[in-house]
């Protein structure tokens, strides 16, 4: 029902998405979802905790992989990229809207936000250790290209025909090499 809940929330935003329209996509009864969740505000928190989840779940594959940190970078970015097409970023996008109002949502958004941060600077910290990139200040670098993905990302779904997917790639792969000194062939 989760999984259910996300997609149709991705696809009609929290402020236009029903229970009911959640329940039939489901194949179950509004009755069932209350069942469950008591309330559409508890629906809907869980079903951004489980996308949550799947990205954090994501995030720890590119953390555990066996890479050079320029290798786990680039999944980094790839993972994060609005250039991918993926109703995941609708949702994220209304999220942080609706996390003004929800302190559930807040709480969620933030802590995948700090994960995301977290395991960018570790990478830029490894890759400043070991040689491979040039970085006084990991932490700013890690909110400079965090800002500018998030940034791309409402700018690509709030108006999808102003910038191509093959540009978006572009500037957040060369923001990347400016910020840690590699030529952006090698993100």
């Amino acid at each position: 029902m989760l999984k259910t809940a996300c997609e149709v929330i991705a696809e009609q935003g929290f402020g236009h998405t029903r229970t009911l329209d959640i329940a039939r996509a489901a194949g179950v009864s509004q009755a069932l979802l209350f069942y469950h969740f008591e309330t559409k505000e508890r629906l809907f928190a869980q079903a951004f905790s489980y996308a949550a989840r799947q990205h954090l779940n994501a995030l720890t594959d590119v953390e555990e992989s066996a890479g050079t940190p320029i290798d786990r970078l680039r999944s980094l970015l790839r993972l994060c990229s609005p250039a991918i097409p993926t109703e995941g970023w609708r949702l994220w996008i209304d999220a942080w809207s609706e996390a003004m109002r929800s302190a559930e949502l807040e709480e969620t958004s933030r802590r995948i936000d700090a994960r995301g941060r977290t395991l960018m600077r570790g990478i830029i910290e490894a890759g400043v250790a070991c040689g491979e990139f040039e970085c006084a200040d990991p932490d700013a670098t890690t909110w400079r290209l965090f800002a500018l993905i998030d940034g791309l990302a409402v700018q690509t779904h709030a108006h999808p025909k102003v910038l191509s997917r093959r540009r978006v790639n572009v500037l957040i792969r060369s923001a990347a090499a400016s910020e840690l000194g590699v030529p952006a062939d090698k993100l």
